[in-house]
Formats: structure tokens, sequence, C-alpha cells
């Protein structure tokens, strides 16, 4: 029978299953109370983040963002997450690994550093789920992933912007520029991803398939998840969420904000009936809590990433992987 521990769950749970009790306003802030460790063995899902907003176009304060979505998940650690209504950490065994560390003065090794840190947590063969700072991050974690799973993946990506701006200098960080890259890269393939919320124009979505913010307003989830399953398929697919995908009234506290987005509500519905894709690794990012009111961005920015834990403890539970 395991040991109940009481308080400071992160540092002092025996073992990588189950949850302990917390007291929501207290005690070591990991990611939803797992434990803190770098020990991989054993390990599902290895949360980590990237504390980066050296790539910013507008507002930073992306780098705050990993250390506040941790604050804000403590309270979906207390009961059992909705709609879900199981403990995800009595099948999944989840850890905190702690944030990525680059030398953000030395911009040149910062992209080498975020690829051999994913590099080192995909070798065990758990999946990487990771919180942002901003979203150039996502560039070197696909280029790790491509690695493990193979190239091209399917991208199933939520934002405003699609991100897809012609950069082709090599060294650049810039968080609007990481999917042009990842496509002339072959690190994903554009016919077999899907791009969610997006209200910018570009010239060249680079054969991205779009389901606007519009189209969303007007078709709804459902229809929204049978677009996003006939387009990827059975194919190994990263998830990426931008936190910017939501409307800034539901995420008011992030670097490039833009009306008309998706409401949390339909956000959630759409990543919780995910539950038939592969999906090999994710990452929520661009939450800047120097603009967030009460919360609401990294509460917002927890519920996604608490809800992707469970579609993995689905899959484990229901397909044993």
């Amino acid at each position: 029978m395991t040991e109940l521990i009481y308080g400071d769950g992160a540092i002092r749970r025996p073992s990588l299953y189950g949850s302990s009790i917390e007291n929501t306003y207290a005690g070591v802030l990991s990611f939803m109370r797992r434990t803190y460790t770098r020990e991989l063995d054993g390990a599902d899902v290895v949360v980590s983040g990237v504390p980066l907003d050296l790539a910013t176009t507008f507002r930073s304060g992306a780098r705050l963002g990993p250390a506040a979505v941790r604050a804000a998940s403590v309270q979906l650690s207390e009961l059992n997450p909705y709609p879900w209504g199981f403990n995800p950490f009595d099948d999944l065994a989840v850890i905190d690994y702690g944030d990525c560390w680059f030398d953000a003065h030395n911009p040149l090794t910062i992209k080498p550093a975020i690829v051999e840190h994913a590099r080192n947590i995909l070798r065990s063969d758990a999946k990487m789920l990771t919180i942002g700072g901003d979203h150039y991050i996502t560039y070197p974690l696909l280029i790790a992933h491509a690695e493990k799973y193979g190239k091209p993946l399917s991208l199933i990506h939520f934002d405003a912007h699609c991100d897809t701006w012609a950069d082709d200098s090599p060294d650049s960080l810039n968080h609007g520029s990481m999917f042009y890259k990842a496509v002339k890269d072959g690190l994903i393939d554009p016919a077999h991803s899907v791009q969610v919320g997006i209200r910018t124009w570009n010239d060249d979505f680079m054969g991205m398939n779009i389901l606007d913010a519009a189209w969303i307003h007007e078709h709804g989830v459902r229809a929204a998840l049978e677009r996003i399953a006939a387009i990827v398929g059975e194919r190994p697919a990263y998830l990426t969420f931008d936190i910017d995908c939501l409307d800034p009234a539901f995420a008011p506290g992030t670097g490039t904000p833009v009306a008309g987005g998706l409401s949390s509500a339909q956000a959630l519905a759409i990543v919780r009936g995910l539950g038939a894709v592969d999906l090999i690794g994710a990452d929520v990012v661009e939450v800047s809590p120097a603009y967030d009111q009460s919360e609401i961005t990294a509460i917002a920015a927890a519920h996604i990433a608490c809800d992707l834990l469970c579609l993995w403890r689905q899959q484990k539970v229901q397909r044993g992987r």
C-alpha cells in the first residue's frame, strides 16, 4: 500500500504514481504536485519548462510562464480532473523535470541547448509536455521529436498566428517563423498538419490546413474535431498550444493578443476530443504573467496541460501506450 503523504509531495512522494494531500496555497510548486526529479526511469510523461522570451516580437515576459503555470496547477491536483472523473496519476507516471537551462546571454547556444534538453528526455521513451516560454521553443523541440519519431510529423497548432512568415536566417530567434523553418527542414508535413484559431494574415500559409477562429465560431467543436481527425489520421502528431489562440478576454496575459479568438470552453473541448490522435509530444506556450489578470491566463494554460495528461492516461489505459 502506498504511503499517504501530507504536504510537499513534489519532493516527498516515494512513487511516481498516486497523489498526496496538499494545501493548495502552500508547498513546493511542481506541475500538479508531481515529483521533482531528473531520474527518468519509469516515467511515462516528463513535464519541463523552457523559460525563454528572447524571440518575442511584441511584449516580453513569457520567461516567467513556466513558474506561473506551475503555480496555477495546484488546484488541479486537489480533485479528479473534470470531466474525466479519474486521477490520471493512478495509471500515468508523470514527473516534473524542472526547467531547461540555457545561457540567455549567448543566444546562438539557445537552440542547441533546447534540442539537447529534449533529446535527453526522449531517450527514455517518455513523452514530453513542455511549458513555455515563447513559441520559438517549439522549433528545437520539433527537431528532437522528429529525430525520435521520424519525419515529417503532423502538427496540431493552436494559435492566433500561423508562424510561417519567411525567415531564412539559420541563427535567428523569432517566434513568428518557427513553422516556416520546420516545413523547410522537413520536420512537419503541412498537408497533414492543422492550425486552429488563426486570425492574422500571411500571404503564404505554406500549405497548412487552416481552421481559423471564424470557422470555429461558425462550425463548432464537433466539426473541428472531424476535420482534425481527417487531416492528421493515424500519423504521429505533435501538439503546440499558443495561449493567444484564446481571445484576450480569456487570456490577456500573453505577448501578442489578438481579438476574436476561441473561448476557453471551445479550446478545452477540442483538446479533450483528441483521444484518437497519436500525440507524441506537446507544449503550452506564451503565458506572460505580467499582463495577466487574476491569473486567468495561467489557469487556462494549466487546464490545457492537465487535459493533455488526461488524454495520455486514457490512451495508456485503452491502448497500452
